[in-house]
């Protein structure tokens, strides 16, 4: 019987990612892949068919991966309280508790270094990117949907823009924590959001309810 090929598979992967993120797609050969992950080409090709084809590979297993923390953090939050503020809160906090476990700055977003270099990323790849970005929107979103109908913001607020208000804070923190190689800096912007997020549901609950 053939090997199962799913080990030199995950390998070329995992150390795809890894020089995607230290030197950009462009910046990452198929040669350099093949040296560093000691395969063959052969090999290489035996599971890619080019380039391109594993840049979406790479992109379905980065999101498949966050997508499984999102749910996997918010179900249990939602298991530690009824009320979806706290939910919520305790739901960042998992993210702090991450940050504060750093040793090292944190690699970075797979899906914000495609989208610095998507002139060399076919259509379907960042419309793929895309998906993901509505897909956390969608989620958080319906969490502070939630939370603004139980207690008043105390500044005006839409949904969206501050579930996507979290998505930046990470992307932004990857990047400076990365470049200051300061590995706490994660953890210190999440828990900002928090704070904002505690400050701007302070004011109570909607109909003492």
């Amino acid at each position: 019987m053939p090997k199962d090929g799913s080990a030199t598979k995950e390998k070329i992967l995992d150390t795809a990612m890894g020089l995607v993120l230290n030197n950009g797609f462009t910046g990452m050969s198929i040669d350099r892949l093949i040296t560093d992950a000691s395969i063959t080409k052969g090999a290489f090709f035996y599971h890619f068919k080019s380039k391109d084809d594993l840049a979406r590979a790479l992109i379905k297993k980065h999101l498949d991966h966050d997508n499984e923390i999102l749910e996997g953090w918010m179900a249990r939050a939602e298991k530690f309280s009824r009320d979806p503020l706290q939910q919520f809160l305790i739901f960042i906090g998992f993210f702090v508790e991450f940050g504060d476990g750093l040793k090292e700055p944190y690699s970075g977003c797979l899906l914000a270094s495609y989208c610095y270099q998507q002139e060399a990323l076919g259509e379907e790849v960042m419309k793929t990117c895309g998906v993901s970005i509505i897909n956390w929107r969608r989620k958080l979103g319906d969490k502070i949907k939630e939370i603004m109908a139980r207690y008043t913001p105390i500044r005006p607020v839409e949904p969206d823009t501050l579930a996507d208000n979290m998505f930046s804070i990470l992307e932004g923190a990857f990047i400076i924590s990365k470049t200051l190689n300061d590995p706490k800096i994660l953890s210190q912007q999440v828990a900002h959001y928090r704070d904002y997020i505690e400050l701007l549901f302070s004011s109570g609950q909607k109909n003492g309810g």
